[in-house]
């Protein structure tokens, strides 16, 4: 008998090569924003990228299939089939419905134009909660009982317990399948099992609304309970490769978080520290097994003998319970955790980005002070995290504490955290807070002889978003603009929330965060960010649609109308960079509702007045380096702005009747504002960014339009062409004259070294973004980067023109003074880069990359001429009047 090998080894090696004739290959696929998402999401969305190396190529169909078993993806839960269609983000699962606590994989095959497919993809894992089923939770809220239900904020003892440990040992007696927790701790916790932290994340969960909380009225801005919402994120943990035969341990810390604060301005507590959460246990028989928080689990106080967000964290190591959280461990003297009172908020699959440790440094300089024997520790950057002390000899009982030097302005705001570390006196030790982060580029060290470099180290901690640009020009002051304002935006994502500031208030302030957010929103890939802070900013909302100046809501935040209008702002925003219309609908009603809150000081002018009030301290424009303009010009333009986008929304989902009801209600604002606000006399809508204003509404005749454009010119003048606005107004201020034709005074005003300016903060040292023009108060806060988004919309030339990019434009803004720029952008459909020049003979050359999926218009300088493409998928270069597939 004759055999064969060759065709089977053949068929073997064939197997692991992509042997499709298709034009395109489907990559980088997510699952809701993330790669490996957890989700509560009922019907979550699939997005993934087509490469391909040949210009023009198109999507012509796509088939996903859903399976649970990653070694057999044809045993498909659910098969698309072949789907006509070129989408490729956000495509919506339409099958049966999906089961609780399940993982999932999922792949795609595309069909290019001419029907070829390609091989399918790699799978894209992703495991689904408890999908608000309540029926399946079994476990109870627990905590220590040496503390009642209240909040710090509500006792007048200075007294703060130490953090507590909880655990709890359970036997595995037959095979396994898969291990699972669900749950979470408030304000913060970690997860341990059999000795080892579950996860690589810190300050988990994300912060929230948690419930309700009493005495809100007694503060600064009286604003009680309820609010349109109130939600606690839970996360889960795969336990399977942690958990072995026979007996285990599980264990948990607690830290106060936002949740139990010590009385303080700008924000408030909710309650104590408590734990909630399940451990499901599959077998390889097909039963299940759930562990899960009870009076049976035991407490004791921690190491961690202190921890305060606004205050510090003291560890005391000689407390340490070694062995806590392994089975065997001796936990008699443990007392019985207790019931502890469940929060309002609905439980919900953490959706936002956890907080880890993105980056490390070494110190650039130790400088010991004679007089006080301390260590001044100086790194390379400004960042928001903590310093890691590393492999100490310390005594018994030393103590080394840690002071972080914030920055050097108004003493009265200053923010100095203090973390102390008490040694165990056992050699080689190493620490860094739990339960805390501060901001810092230096630190002074006490209780120490000495200090070697590998002895301490910088850790930012912070969401872990990534960037989706870089921008790189031949202006080194822009280019160094562009870097620390993008360390400032990072120092201040934590808990999923945009914060003001890493060390005063750190809340999520609303106007802060319409302001910046769209370029945050460009140049980060921000769409599991932003998307569980819509969430936020609903639930900051009062029914009568009052939007609250924080989101999650703290209770001394002052804000005005710009502020609230973040629920209009941020989800138009959100649906214009990542085309999630889904995120709309969930919006739309909050997005009415505020506008129509508006109205109540809307006056018989039709104007919006300026009125001091409970809810917040009327702040119309904010930091301006000169004068603000009238508040009631910047409180109209804002209506006119929510009613212009709630409008474009209604119109979008197919609400007749509101998008017919606001837009009158825009076209009426609008009328008002250029009535009552014109000076026919001056021919001026007022200073101080007040025709700036007007010219972004849109003036109503090609007259006023001009006069108004005269009258700003006029104003930078009087002011030596420095910006003039503040942080409000930036956002718009050189976007809108480049948009008018005066580019070359936004290129004056951001080239400015001398005061007020960004070059100005720079030639003082500055390494991160400021509060104010003169450097006062807070040096480490990203608002004004709301008025550089146009490095990237204008001077790249990058703007979308359908949502999510699907269309875009590259219309490079060309300056004397400026040679070249080299940007790109990874867009929902792939990646964008732009990339041109203008040679010494002044020929403009551009190269681009345009993704597939996705068409481009573009517009470069010919001579004295704009010239215009229209392009297709691919890489190509423009010089002059010459075009070039590559």
């Amino acid at each position: 008998m004759k055999r064969f090998f060759l065709p089977v080894v053949l068929c073997l090696l064939l197997a692991g090569c992509d042997l499709s004739r298709s034009e395109i290959k489907p990559e980088n696929l997510t699952t809701e924003y993330k790669e490996d998402a957890f989700t509560d999401v009922t019907s979550p969305r699939f997005s993934w990228i087509n490469l391909s190396g040949k210009n023009g190529a198109l999507q012509g169909s796509y088939q996903i299939r859903l399976f649970k078993d990653p070694k057999h993806p044809e045993q498909a839960y659910w098969d698309s089939g072949i789907i006509e269609s070129d989408e490729s983000v956000l495509v919506p699962y339409t099958g049966d419905a999906l089961e609780p606590c399940t993982d999932y994989f999922w792949q795609v095959q595309v069909r290019d134009a001419n029907g070829e497919p390609s091989a399918w993809s790699k799978p894209c894992h992703f495991h689904t909660g408890l999908l608000g089923r309540q029926d399946l939770w079994q476990a109870q809220w627990i905590g220590a009982p040496w503390q009642g239900e209240k909040s710090y904020d509500y006792d007048t003892s200075e007294v703060v317990f130490p953090a507590p440990l909880l655990r709890k040992e359970f036997e595995i007696n037959k095979p396994i399948k898969s291990v699972r927790f669900y749950g979470t701790g408030l304000g913060y916790f970690e997860l341990y099992v059999n000795g080892s932290k579950a996860g690589d994340e810190y300050l988990v969960p994300n912060e929230t609304n948690y419930g309700y909380r009493e005495k809100l009225e007694e503060r600064l801005l009286p604003i009680p309970d309820p609010f349109n919402g109130y939600s606690v994120a839970y996360v889960s943990y795969d336990l399977t490769d942690m958990v072995r035969k026979g007996r285990n341990a599980a264990g948990a810390i607690l830290g106060n978080g936002y949740y139990d604060l010590v009385f303080r301005r700008f924000v408030m507590g909710y309650g104590v520290p408590k734990l909630f959460g399940q451990i499901l246990i599959r077998y390889e028989d097909g039963t299940s097994e759930v562990i899960a928080t009870d009076n049976t689990w035991k407490v004791e106080k921690s190491a961690i003998v202190f921890d305060q967000l606004y205050f510090g964290e003291v560890y005391d190591a000689r407390l340490e319970h070694d062995g806590w959280s392994e089975p065997g461990y001796d936990d008699s003297s443990w007392a019985g955790a207790v019931q502890k009172m469940a929060p309002e908020g609905e439980l919900f699959a953490q959706t936002g980005l956890p907080d880890r440790i993105t980056g490390k440094w070494a110190p650039t300089s130790i400088e010991k002070v004679d007089s006080t024997g301390a260590f001044i520790v100086t790194f390379p950057e400004y960042i928001s995290g903590w310093v890691e002390l590393k492999n100490l000899n310390l005594a018994e009982g030393q103590k080394v504490t840690v002071f972080n030097l914030t920055e050097d302005y108004n003493a009265a705001e200053k923010a100095v955290s203090s973390m102390t570390y008490i040694a165990k006196g056992t050699g080689n030790e190493s620490w860094h807070p739990r339960f805390e982060y501060y901001a810092f580029q230096q630190v002074e060290v006490y209780g120490l002889d000495e200090l070697r470099p590998d002895q301490i180290e910088a850790q930012a901690v912070n969401s872990d978003i990534k960037q989706a640009t870089s921008f790189e020009c031949s202006n080194e002051l822009l280019n160094y603009m562009d870097k620390i304002w993008r360390r400032t935006q990072l120092d201040n994502m934590h808990g999923n929330i945009p914060t003001d500031t890493p060390h005063r208030e750190r809340i999520g302030y609303t106007g802060d965060g319409q302001a910046v957010g769209p370029t945050v929103m460009t140049t980060m890939n921000a769409g599991a960010f932003y998307y569980k802070w819509l969430r936020d900013l609903r639930e900051a909302q009062k029914e009568d649609g009052y939007v609250c100046n924080s989101a999650p809501w703290q209770p001394e935040a002052g804000g005005g109308v710009a502020f609230g209008s973040a629920m209009n702002v941020i989800p138009y925003e959100f649906w214009w960079e990542y085309g999630d219309e889904r995120a709309l609908e969930e919006c739309y009603d909050a997005m009415a509702a505020h506008t129509r809150w508006m109205l109540n000081w809307v006056d018989e002018r039709g104007i919006m007045e300026s009125r001091t009030g409970r809810y917040f301290m009327d702040l119309g424009e904010w930091n301006a380096p000169w004068e603000i303009p009238s508040k009631a010009l910047v409180h109209t333009w804002f209506l006119w702005n929510c009613a212009r986008i709630t409008a474009e929304v209604a119109n979008l989902l197919g609400n007749t009747a509101d998008a017919e009801y606001f837009s009158e209600l825009r076209d009426k604002t609008a009328a008002a504002f250029h009535t009552y606000f014109w000076d026919e006399e001056a021919q001026s809508y007022g200073k101080w960014g007040s025709n700036m204003w007007a010219l972004a509404m849109g003036c109503p005749t090609k007259e006023r339009e001009q006069a108004a454009l005269s009258a700003l010119v006029a104003n930078l003048a009087e002011c030596g062409n420095h910006l003039h606005v503040g942080f409000v107004g930036w956002r718009y201020l050189c976007e809108t004259l480049i948009k008018f034709g005066r580019a070359d005074l936004a290129w004056e005003i951001i080239n400015k070294r001398d005061q007020p300016s960004i070059g100005w903060w720079i030639e003082q040292g500055a390494v991160t973004f400021w509060e104010q023009w003169d450097g006062v108060f807070s040096r480490n806060i990203p608002f004004m980067g709301g008025g550089i988004r146009w490095f990237y919309r204008d001077l790249a030339g990058l703007e979308p023109t359908s949502p999510g990019y699907r269309t875009f434009e590259i219309r490079p803004t060309v300056v004397d003074g400026l040679d070249w720029v080299k940007f790109h952008k990874d867009s929902p459909y792939g990646r964008i880069d732009i990339d041109w020049k203008v040679a010494s003979d002044g020929v403009f050359t551009l190269k681009c990359t345009v993704p597939v999926g996705t068409t481009a218009a573009v517009y470069i300088p010919d001579g004295d001429s704009i010239r215009e493409e229209t392009l297709a998928s691919g890489k190509y270069t423009l010089r002059g009047s010459v075009l070039h597939n590559e």
